[in-house]
C-alpha cells in the first residue's frame, strides 16, 4: 500500500512543503511566504506567530492537492534562528534570524580569542554573529530585563514544535548549529553555557533527528487537515536536509545552494576541524555529519540590484527573466568589473561582518547590465574559494549538486560551472530540503532501505565551458586578493559610520 510522507522546511523566506509517495516520488507541493523586519541596522526579526500560520497552510494545502493523510510530516528548518520565552511560554522577542548582526562585537571578540577557538571545536560551529551563542550573550549585555525574565532559548523550529506538543524538544541538527552543543557527547557544553550565563534548563532537550511523537491537538490537527494521530519527526536542519535531499552522501560530491543565502557542504564521517575557515561540522544523523561554509550574499542581492539598478522595487517572473536574459549578453568577467559581494556582510570565507561589498574596475562602458552580472559572478566567485577550501581539506569534488531559487536560472547555473570548472548536477526541482526531511523519516521508519537505495537520476547537468574557464580563472586570481587587501578600509569606513550615528 502507498504511504505518503510529508517534508516541511521553515525557511527564512517562505515555508515549503513536499509530500512523498513510498517511493519517494514527489506528488505535490505547497509553499508559504512571509518576510523579514529590520528594525534597526543589523537586526533581522520575523514574527514566529506568521509562520506558524504558515506552517499550517503549508500542510493543508499539500494534503487538499493530493486529497491523502500523510503517515509522518517531518521538519527541516533554517539554524541559528532564536527567540525569548517566559515561564508562561509567552515571547518575551521576536524571532532573531541568522542574518541579525547586533552581536557582531561579542562574535569578533570571541573568534579572536582561544575561548572561541575551544568552542569551536567542540561545537563544530563558526564564531560568528548568526550563533544563538552570540544572540544569548548580546541579550545579557543589552537587554538585562528580557534576558532575566527568559525561562526557555529557542528556535523557530522549537516554537513549532511546542505548539504541536507542549514540550521543549530540539533535534541535534539544529542543536549543532547553535554554538552550545557538543557534537562528539551529544551534549550541551558546559564552556557555551557559562559564556552566555545561562543554564542547560534554560535549553531544550536534544534528540536524534529521527525522533517521533504523536497525538497532536485535534483543533490543529483539524487545521491542517491531517489525523489528529498522525506521527511527526522532528527532523534536521535545512542545511543538513538539503545535502540529503540532493542525495550528497557520498565522496566527490558537494550540495551546492543559493537561496536568500548560500553554502557547500558535503557528508563525512568525522567532523573537520579547521578554525581559519571555520568549517561547520552539523549532525544529519547517528553516522553522518554535514561539513562545509555559509555565505551571506546569494539570492538576497537580487532585490537590491533590481531596486537600485533598475528602478524596479517590486519585479515581476517576467522581470527576472528579462534580468537573465540582460546578462547572458554581456562577456564572461564583465570587461574587467568585478563585484565583491559582501552587502551584507559575509560568513565564509572571511567571517567578517564589518565586510561591505565593493565594485572594481569601472569604466565609462560598463552599464547597468554589467553591474548585474558582476554581482551574480562575485557570488560565484566566492563559492568557489569554499569549494577549493573543502577540497583541501578532504579530497576532490567533481560535481556540484545544485538546489536553491538560483536553479530557475540556467544562464546563473553556467556562470557557477563556468566559474568552479565542475558539473552541475539538479537532482530535485522541488524544495531540497523537505524532500530530505522526508527521506530522513522515510529511512526511520523503513519505508526505504537506506539513503544509497535512492534513484540517483539528474534531471539537468550542466557542464562549465573550457574557455570561459580559463578566462574566470585570471579574473578569480584577482578576486581571491580583493577583500585582503581592501579589510583595513572596509573596517575604517564601518567605523566612521557607526561613529556618525553615536554623534
Amino acid at each position: 500500500m502507498n504511504q505518503y510522507i510529508i517534508g516541511i522546511d521553515i525557511g527564512t523566506g517562505s515555508t515549503k512543503a513536499v509530500m512523498l509517495d513510498s517511493k519517494a516520488k514527489p506528488v505535490a507541493i505547497s509553499q508559504v511566504f512571509y518576510k523579514t523586519d529590520c528594525p534597526q541596522t543589523g537586526y533581522a526579526e520575523q514574527n514566529p506567530e506568521i509562520i506558524w500560520k504558515a506552517f499550517i497552510e503549508c500542510i493543508k494545502k499539500v494534503v487538499a492537492k493530493k486529497k491523502r493523510l500523510p503517515v509522518t510530516v517531518s521538519i527541516s528548518a533554517a539554524m541559528h534562528s532564536m527567540l525569548v520565552v517566559d515561564k508562561k511560554n509567552k515571547l518575551l522577542t521576536p524571532l532573531i534570524t541568522w542574518e541579525d548582526t547586533r552581536s557582531e562585537k561579542i562574535a569578533e571578540a570571541l573568534r579572536n580569542s582561544l575561548e572561541g577557538e575551544n568552542i569551536y571545536k567542540s561545537t563544530g560551529a563558526p564564531i560568528h554573529s548568526m550563533l544563538p551563542l552570540c544572540k544569548i550573550k548580546w541579550l545579557k549585555v543589552n537587554e538585562k530585563k528580557i534576558f532575566k525574565q527568559a525561562f526557555k532559548f529557542i528556535s523557530i523550529k522549537e516554537f513549532i514544535w511546542f505548539r504541536l506538543f507542549n514540550k521543549y524538544e530540539i533535534d541535534y541538527s539544529i542543536a549543532s548549529a547553535t554554538g552550545l552543543f557538543n557534537i562528539e557527547n551529544k551534549k550541551w557544553h558546559t564552556p557555551s553555557l557559562q559564556f552566555c550565563g545561562i543554564t542547560e534548563s534554560q535549553l531544550s532537550e536534544a534528540a536524534p533527528t529521527h525522533f517521533i511523537r504523536k497525538d497532536i491537538p485535534r483543533e490543529i490537527a483539524a487545521a491542517m487537515h491531517v489525523s489528529a494521530d498522525s506521527n511527526f519527526c522532528i527532523g534536521a536542519s535545512d542545511g543538513c536536509l538539503a545535502n540529503l535531499g540532493t542525495n550528497v552522501i557520498n565522496h566527490g560530491i558537494a550540495a551546492l545552494t543559493i537561496g536568500t543565502s548560500g553554502a557547500v557542504r558535503i557528508a563525512i564521517n568525522k567532523p573537520i576541524v579547521n578554525y581559519e575557515s571555520m568549517i561547520f561540522n552539523y549532525i544529519l544523523d547517528e553516522k553522518k555529519f554535514i561539513s562545509g561554509a555559509p555565505i551571506n550574499n546569494g539570492g538576497n542581492i537580487l532585490p537590491w540590484l533590481f531596486k537600485n539598478f533598475l528602478n524596479n522595487a517590486n519585479p515581476s517572473e517576467n522581470d527576472y527573466k528579462k534580468f537573465f536574459k540582460t546578462i547572458e549578453a554581456i562577456p564572461v568577467g564583465c570587461n574587467g568589473l568585478m563585484c565583491l559581494p559582501y552587502l551584507y556582510g559575509e560568513r565564509a570565507p572571511v567571517w567578517d561582518e564589518k565586510a561591505s561589498a565593493i565594485f572594481l574596475g569601472i569604466k565609462s562602458f560598463h552599464t547597468n547590465a554589467y553591474f548585474l552580472r558582476a554581482a551574480l559572478e562575485g557570488i560565484c566567485f566566492t563559492l568557489k574559494n569554499i569549494v577549493e577550501i573543502l577540497e583541501a581539506t578532504t579530497a576532490p569534488i567533481k560535481q556540484l549538486n545544485v538546489s536553491g531559487g538560483f536553479i530557475h536560472s540556467k544562464t546563473w547555473m553556467q556562470i557557477l560551472s563556468d566559474i568552479t570548472g565542475k558539473n552541475l548536477c539538479l537532482v530535485q526541482t522541488e524544495d531540497a530540503s523537505s524532500i530530505g526531511a522526508a527521506l530522513l523519516c522515510m529511512k526511520a521508519l523503513k519505508i526505504i532501505a537506506g539513503y544509497d537505495s535512492l534513484p540517483q537520476n539528474a534531471h539537468i547537468i550542466i557542464k562549465p565551458n573550457s574557455d570561459n574557464f580559463k578566462i574566470y580563472k585570471k579574473y578569480y586570481a584577482v578576486f581571491k586578493n580583493v577583500y585582503p587587501s581592501t579589510k583595513t578600509f572596509l573596517h575604517e569606513l564601518h567605523q566612521i559610520k557607526n561613529s556618525q550615528f553615536i554623534l
